[in-house]
């Protein structure tokens, strides 16, 4: 399928790896130039020469910590008008609710949604002027479901949700789009940590804790970045541009609901 989106150019923030390369990846597959960011140069330089490699559009890339004014600066300097943007950060990591500091928490909201809303603030206007403009939020399945040690990433995406529900309703006759992508259990570095972490607590091997989590999934797989990437590519298209406001779960079935 022809996306309608080739020339376009895009913002992938977290990009060097996991779910966000994933979408990177996509993107340039659809004919997309690209900025990528990630804050290891090596690894963002790795992933950078392999989307040039292989689908031979432009790739800008910017190793910097998206959280920080001075990274969201870099980012806009590299595009300053971009048509599409993918929020993706990393969330703070797996600890016990009741070891977590102000200082934490302060941390994770500014990572997980203080982040996302400062770079559509700077983006979002331009896209409507312009009569085009596509925004996907990487944000979790923790969102809808609770994951233990989670709370503080599973409130800050869930903040950043609500947030939004009304600003995406004021762009949407702009054909400005802003959706939020609900990955469950990916086959990331990110998982892996996740799955060390449970295995601890359950004093098992990682071995069998992997296994075990995939399991539970009705799937009974891990997905992939390659397919994340795909579904943020077609949210990003001409042809989504009457979805908006949604928060498009892939979770190989793993949340129970009919609705």
């Amino acid at each position: 399928m022809d996306l309608g989106i080739k020339g376009r150019s895009a913002i992938v923030c977290a990009s060097s790896r996991g779910l966000g390369r994933g979408c990177a990846m996509a993107l340039a597959e659809a004919g997309c130039n690209l900025v990528v960011n990630g804050r290891d140069p090596e690894s963002l330089g790795k992933t950078a020469r392999e989307i040039r490699d292989r689908f031979g559009v432009s790739v800008t890339e910017v190793a910097a910590d998206v959280s920080s004014q001075d990274g969201q600066k870099a980012l806009l300097a590299a595009c300053p008008a971009p048509d599409i943007l993918v929020n993706n950060n990393a969330g703070p990591p797996q600890r016990e609710f009741s070891t977590l500091t102000r200082e934490d928490m302060l941390k994770g909201v500014t990572q997980n949604m203080v982040t996302p809303l400062e770079l559509i603030q700077a983006t979002a206007n331009g896209m409507a002027e312009r009569g085009f403009g596509r925004i996907v939020n990487i944000t979790s399945l923790s969102v809808y479901m609770p994951i233990q040690g989670l709370d503080l990433s599973s409130g800050a995406r869930a903040g950043l949700t609500a947030f939004l529900a009304g600003v995406v309703r004021q762009l949407a006759a702009r054909n400005v789009t802003i959706n939020h992508m609900l990955p469950g259990k990916f086959d990331t570095e990110r998982l892996a940590a996740g799955v060390r972490y449970a295995a601890e607590r359950a004093g098992v091997s990682y071995e069998e804790q992997e296994r075990r989590q995939a399991a539970a999934v009705p799937a009974g797989r891990f997905g992939t970045p390659e397919e994340f990437g795909q579904v943020c590519a077609f949210l990003c298209s001409v042809h989504a541009g009457y979805i908006t406001g949604q928060n498009i779960r892939l979770d190989g079935g793993l949340f129970p609901s009919a609705f």
